[in-house]
């Protein structure tokens, strides 16, 4: 959940509502949706800012200290839950999804068995969906002032306190499943979302509803039990947060449930029935880059950092920085196929100059040396 602020470029909510009187509010909302479609977004939707439940499972989440080090989730106050605060003037937010999946869903579950390659969250093997998301947003933004003229609005992609999840479900682009990911019920749930807040008094859309039922695949699944209940993460646990967000030592306790997964986790959507209508997206801006689908740990680790620059460059992958993509896969080796490859590629790097690393290698080391015993 990258902070990145991006309202530099967008228009200030400042214009008064009733300016708009002579606007037919129902035909834009039908070219949104149809620009929107035009733009690439698989699904639009509108909703109203009272977000008020979300609000209440949002405190008891923080209350619970289930954000971990992510401090920021608590940093805004009700700024994240209550968008006219964040935005004055906002009374609406035009919410967008774009399907990522890069591959069918059968060669990742494949690759999660496979002792010698890396596992990287589908979402980052292609471009930063940061920028194409923002990038499609703030083109929607320029044909809706081309048609009314001047209006107030600021675009959001993963960025500023945004509750982006419960947005879409109150415009109807999907309901909040049971492992807190959004999910469509005839596209599953590898998407990313987008908001544009917006002070036009659009029409709004029917919120969805959970049709999760008693399916509990998705927390059986969880390789570190991060789902402790239905809806609700433990991100303390989870091995997105413990690979991306967490900057310390990843806790000993599930250094064996990683895996090979090196950068994030997706078994919680791999494994989720409504994914069996996923498909592969179209989009070139998601395809896989550099080999990261299908790359050997021992040849990741032995990248330099200029390397790694290179090869990360425009990717969501850059925000951890070196020594995190260091670590994340010495944990990844540890728990792989013991090889004189591997053995090698770890040794190389007790020397490494950050602790951080050295600590994560020598626990790499001592797993293999105890299979050989």
């Amino acid at each position: 959940m990258a902070i990145i602020l991006c309202w530099q470029k967008d228009k200030k909510l400042t214009k008064p509502a009733n300016t708009y009187g002579n606007t037919d509010m129902t035909a834009l909302k039908r070219d949104i949706i149809a620009w929107c479609d035009e733009l690439g977004f698989q699904h639009t939707g509108i909703a109203d800012i009272d977000l008020q439940q979300a609000e209440a499972r949002l405190n008891e989440w923080l209350g619970a200290k289930f954000h971990g080090s992510m401090e920021y989730m608590e940093r805004h106050g009700s700024k994240r839950s209550r968008p006219a605060e964040l935005v004055a003037g906002t009374v609406r937010v035009i919410s967008v999804r774009m399907d990522y999946l890069p591959q069918d869903q059968e060669t990742a579950k494949q690759l999660l068995d496979d002792g010698t390659s890396a596992y990287i969250s589908r979402y980052a093997l292609g471009r930063d969906y940061h920028k194409v998301l923002r990038g499609r947003l703030r083109a929607l933004a320029r044909r809706i002032q081309d048609r009314i003229g001047e209006f107030g609005y600021r675009v959001f992609v993963d960025s500023a306190p945004v509750l982006e999840k419960a947005l879409a479900e109150k415009a109807g682009v999907g309901w909040v499943g049971k492992h807190t990911n959004v999910i469509d019920r005839e596209s599953g749930s590898w998407f990313f979302l987008g908001e544009l807040y917006t002070d036009l008094p659009l029409p709004v859309d029917p919120p969805e509803i959970s049709h999760c039922g008693t399916c509990s695949a998705c927390i059986d699944v969880c390789p570190t039990k991060a789902i402790v209940a239905p809806y609700s993460l433990d991100a303390r646990r989870c091995i997105s947060y413990l690979t991306i967000e967490n900057k310390q030592a990843i806790p000993l306790e599930f250094r064996k449930a990683i895996g090979n997964r090196i950068y994030g986790c997706d078994d919680c959507q791999l494994f989720c029935p409504w994914n069996k209508f996923a498909e592969p997206t179209a989009e070139d801006d998601f395809a896989p880059r550099h080999g990261l689908a299908t790359a050997q740990l021992t040849d990741l680790f032995m990248w330099n950092e200029e390397t790694w620059l290179e090869k990360t460059a425009g990717s969501a992958i850059r925000r951890i920085g070196f020594q995190r993509w260091l670590r994340n896969i010495a944990v990844a080796l540890g728990n792989a196929t013991t090889t004189p490859a591997v053995i090698d590629a770890l040794t190389a790097r007790l020397q490494d100059q950050s602790p951080l690393v050295v600590e994560h290698v020598e626990w790499a080391l001592q797993q293999h040396q105890r299979t050989e015993q």
